[in-house]
């Protein structure tokens, strides 16, 4: 199967579309083109090797903000000092991702609460062990988040942006030290840092002697028994166990899990014979001269 991390790919044609204009009106038509365009190219490229594509998307509500209130709390500020006009953008992209689960003969995943990480993450750790070499995962997405879920030998991951394979070589180590670092893109400080310093101040350096110091502590990829851990701070205890939620995929609420996989076991809502109207309906003309590769 092919997972697209859908908002990823939204988001970078939206920058595309815009490019150094941040005061500009979003396009939708242009948009939705575009975004229909690369799920074609990914398709077209991939479909034979790794099988269908299923669509993971982001949840309104994530649980992490609940667990974490500084959760990516840094991009609401950026979005309320943009010249953009957010409200539009986000409804222009609801429209498109609707339009997607409605139209497209594709597994479609969008679950309250839960982000696309949630989504592919549990995909893969549910099915990950179950098959085989013949069965092969691609994650399309420049996350390295995801490299964690590369425990799997038939888990690959594609960056679409860049065009690159993203590949790792101790995917348990990896996942141990994004914990212990943290991850600045989603506001999630060190573990020798308090929770606010990413908006209220500077994190404290987190030294590679003191990250190789606490991996000597872990022997397998449990890193919820922190029983024989000796962190020289009982505070760093509790931040690690802060990011361990956080940043292991793993720890994805179980009712969200269900969730998930009650909706990955369902058919696709939409059907490959629904493509031609959409695409009159949307003025998609160049689209329908390739409907095959849809």
């Amino acid at each position: 199967m092919i997972i697209i991390d859908l908002n990823q790919v939204m988001i970078a044609n939206m920058m595309a579309q815009l490019g150094n204009h941040t005061n500009a009106a979003i396009n939708e038509d242009l948009l939705r083109h575009m975004v229909l365009n690369s799920i074609r190219n990914y398709r077209n490229k991939f479909v034979e090797e790794y099988g269908e594509i299923v669509i993971a998307c982001d949840g309104k509500n994530t649980w992490r903000r609940g667990f974490y209130p500084y959760y990516k709390a840094h991009r609401r500020k950026f979005r309320e000092e943009s010249e953009m006009d957010w409200n539009l953008i986000f409804q222009s992209l609801n429209n498109i991702r609707e339009e997607l689960r409605d139209n497209f003969p594709y597994k479609y995943i969008h679950v309250e609460g839960a982000e696309a990480d949630d989504v592919i993450g549990t995909i893969c750790h549910t099915h990950g062990k179950q098959l085989g070499k013949n069965d092969p995962i691609l994650i399309l997405s420049g996350d390295k988040d995801f490299i964690q879920l590369q425990v799997y030998s038939n888990v690959e991951q594609f960056d679409p942006i860049r065009k690159r394979w993203i590949k790792h070589n101790n995917p348990t180590q990896y996942l141990l030290e994004h914990i212990i670092k943290g991850d600045r893109g989603d506001g999630v400080p060190n573990i020798l840092s308090k929770d606010d310093c990413l908006i209220n101040g500077r994190q404290k350096p987190c030294r590679q002697k003191y990250i190789d110091y606490l991996s000597a502590f872990f022997s397998d990829d449990d890193f919820s028994d922190l029983s024989e851990v000796d962190f020289k701070d009982g505070e760093h205890a509790r931040n690690f166990n802060r990011n361990l939620h956080l940043v292991d995929l793993r720890m994805t609420p179980d009712d969200i899990k269900l969730n998930i996989l009650e909706q990955f076991a369902k058919e696709a809502i939409g059907k490959r014979s629904n493509l031609f109207n959409y695409f009159i309906e949307k003025r998609l003309k160049g689209l329908v001269e390739s409907i095959g590769d849809f």
